[in-house]
C-alpha cells in the first residue's frame, strides 16, 4: 500500500478483546427530527448542494497528486462543497525540515477547493504518525516545543482561512480507553490541551477540533476515553470546538445503530461532530444512510466528509467503500445519501458559543519557564482565580486565568488585578474586559458564568510589555 495515499490512520485489522465500559451509563436518546418533505422540483441534484439545504456540508479528500485528473477533478468540483487534504497539510509534508516550513502542495489542495468555491477543514496539526524525521528524532521539552512551533507555523500561514482544523489526531489507544504511548504522549499528559490552547492564539477563528477512528459506537472503552477527555476539557475552559468521527466502517468496526447516540452524547456536552473520513467496506446504500441520517437527526453534525472521490482513489481500493465506482460512475451508496440529505429538516446546525479573538503571538516565540500562579485562597460559596504565564517574546506575552466555585455554584464572576508596571492586555477571549488605569475587571462572558461547585472556567489573553502575574481576586454576585 501506498503510504502517500493513505488517511490519517493506518489501515485497521479487525478488533479484538474491545474492552466495555463497566458500570451503568446513562445513554441520551437520539433526538427526535420533525420530517420536512421536500418537493421533488427542491431537491437538490449534488452532495454538497444537498447537505446545504440543512445547513451542513458534505466533502471529501482531495490529493495534490490527482489534480490533473480530468474525470476525478469534475466529480470532486461538482459534487462537494468541503475539501479536506489527504496528506499534504500533515506534519511531514509541511514541515520536512525543523523550522522549514514547506507549503507548495497543501497550497494547491487549499488553492483548488477555494478558487471553486469550497471550504477546507485543516488536517492534521499533532499526530503520533508522519512525523518528519527529525521531529521523531526528539523528546521531552525539545519535542513539545517543536509541536508548539509547528502549529503556530501552519495555522499562520492558513490564518482566517480555515474554518475548521484537526488539531489532535488519534490520541487515544484502540482498547482500554487510555491515552496512546508515543513520543507526543511522553512529553507530559498535558500535550492535547497544550496543542489547543496553542491552536486557539494561532487562530482564534478557526473551530479546533480532536479528530479519532473506532470512536463510533458508544459502548465503546476508546469512545468513552474520548468523551471523557472532551468533557473535562469542556468543564476546565481548554478550547475545543468539534470532535470529529472518521467513520471507517469495516467488518472489524461495523456501523452500529448506537452511532446516533454518540453523535448526540458528544454534541451535548457543547461541541460540534462531524464524520470526517467516511468509507463503508462494501458501499452499503442501507448503511451510508443511516450513518447520513444519524448526522442529520444530531443539530451539531456540522457536516460529512467522504475519504476519496472514486473507488480507485480509496486507501482501501479493495473493499470498494465510496460513492463513486473506478470508473466514476455513482454507486446505489450515493443514491442512498442523496435521497437522505434532501429529506433532511431545512434547518441549520446549532453554532458553538462564540469565543473573542487573541492574536497570534510570533511563529516561534522564545519559551518561558512557567511562571508561578498567584493563587487566591477558595471561599466557600464563592469562586478564586489563578493567573499564569503560558508564553512570552520580546514585548509581550500571553496568560491564562482559571476561575473555580467554592462549595457551592457560580453564576456569574468577576476577575480583578492592578497592573505593576504598565501591561496592556492588547486581546482577550472568553471573559469582556474594562480596564481603568492599572486596574483590570474581567466578568464572565454569556456563556461560562455558571459553573459547578468544585469545577472551573478558564479566560485568556495577550498582553503588551513584560510578563507578570499580579494578584488576582474574584467576585461571585
Amino acid at each position: 500500500m501506498d503510504t502517500n495515499a493513505t488517511p490519517s490512520d493506518r489501515l485497521r485489522l479487525p478488533r479484538r478483546g474491545r474492552v466495555l465500559l463497566a458500570g451503568a451509563l446513562g445513554v441520551l436518546g437520539a433526538i427526535t427530527a420533525v420530517a420536512v418533505s421536500v418537493p421533488a422540483d427542491a431537491a437538490a441534484s449534488t452532495l454538497g448542494a444537498a447537505a446545504a439545504q440543512s445547513g451542513r456540508y458534505f466533502g471529501t479528500a482531495i490529493s495534490a497528486g490527482k489534480l490533473n485528473d480530468s474525470a476525478y477533478t469534475t466529480i470532486a468540483d461538482r459534487e462537494f462543497n468541503m475539501v479536506t487534504a489527504e496528506n499534504e497539510m500533515k506534519i511531514d509534508a509541511t514541515e520536512p525540515n525543523q523550522n522549514q516550513f514547506n507549503f507548495t502542495n497543501a497550497d494547491r489542495v487549499f488553492d483548488w477547493a477555494t478558487s471553486h468555491g469550497k471550504k477546507v477543514r485543516g488536517h492534521t496539526l499533532a499526530w503520533h504518525s508522519q512525523q518528519p524525521g527529525w521531529m521523531q528524532s526528539l523528546s521531552g521539552t525539545a519535542l513539545r516545543q517543536a509541536m508548539i512551533n509547528h502549529i503556530n507555523g501552519v495555522m499562520a500561514h492558513y490564518k482566517g482561512k480555515i474554518p475548521y482544523w484537526d488539531v489532535v489526531n488519534e490520541a487515544f489507544d484502540d482498547s482500554n480507553g487510555g491515552r496512546r504511548q508515543s513520543n507526543l504522549q511522553a512529553t507530559g499528559n498535558d500535550w492535547i490541551e497544550v496543542a489547543f490552547k496553542t491552536a486557539r492564539a494561532a487562530d482564534p477563528a478557526a473551530k479546533l477540533c480532536y479528530n479519532d477512528y473506532n470512536i463510533d459506537n458508544w459502548t465503546w472503552a476508546k469512545t468513552q476515553g474520548v468523551y471523557n477527555m472532551v468533557k473535562d476539557f469542556k468543564s476546565r475552559g481548554v478550547p475545543i470546538d468539534c470532535v470529529g468521527f472518521q467513520g471507517h466502517f469495516n467488518s472489524g468496526s461495523a456501523y452500529n445503530a448506537n452511532y446516533r447516540t454518540t453523535l448526540q452524547s458528544f454534541a451535548a456536552l457543547g461541541v460540534d461532530v462531524a464524520i470526517t473520513e467516511l468509507d463503508v467496506e462494501g458501499a452499503s446504500a442501507t448503511t451510508y444512510a443511516n450513518i447520513v441520517n444519524d448526522c442529520l437527526a444530531v443539530s451539531r453534525c456540522v457536516g460529512i466528509t467522504v475519504w476519496g472521490v472514486r473507488d480507485s482513489d480509496s486507501w482501501r481500493s479493495s473493499q470498494t467503500p465510496l460513492l463513486f465506482d473506478g470508473n466514476g460512475n455513482k454507486k446505489a451508496a450515493y443514491t442512498s445519501v442523496l435521497n437522505a440529505l434532501n429529506g433532511a429538516p431545512n434547518t441549520s446546525p446549532s453554532p458553538t458559543p462564540p469565543t473573542s479573538p487573541s492574536p497570534t503571538p510570533p511563529v516561534s516565540p522564545s519559551p518561558t519557564p512557567p511562571v508561578s500562579p498567584s493563587p487566591t485562597p477558595p471561599v466557600n460559596g464563592a469562586c478564586s482565580a489563578t493567573l499564569t504565564t503560558i508564553n512570552s517574546w520580546p514585548g509581550g506575552f500571553q496568560s491564562e486565568v482559571t476561575v473555580r466555585a467554592g462549595s457551592s455554584a457560580v453564576n456569574g464572576w468577576t476577575v480583578k488585578w492592578t497592573w505593576p508596571s504598565g501591561q496592556t492586555i492588547s486581546s482577550l477571549w472568553n471573559g469582556t474586559q474594562s480596564v481603568s488605569g492599572s486596574s483590570v475587571t474581567v466578568r464572565n462572558a454569556d456563556y461560562n458564568g455558571s459553573i459547578a461547585a468544585g469545577s472551573s472556567t478558564t479566560f485568556g489573553f495577550t498582553a503588551n510589555g513584560t510578563a507578570a502575574t499580579p494578584a488576582v481576586t474574584c467576585t461571585s454576585p
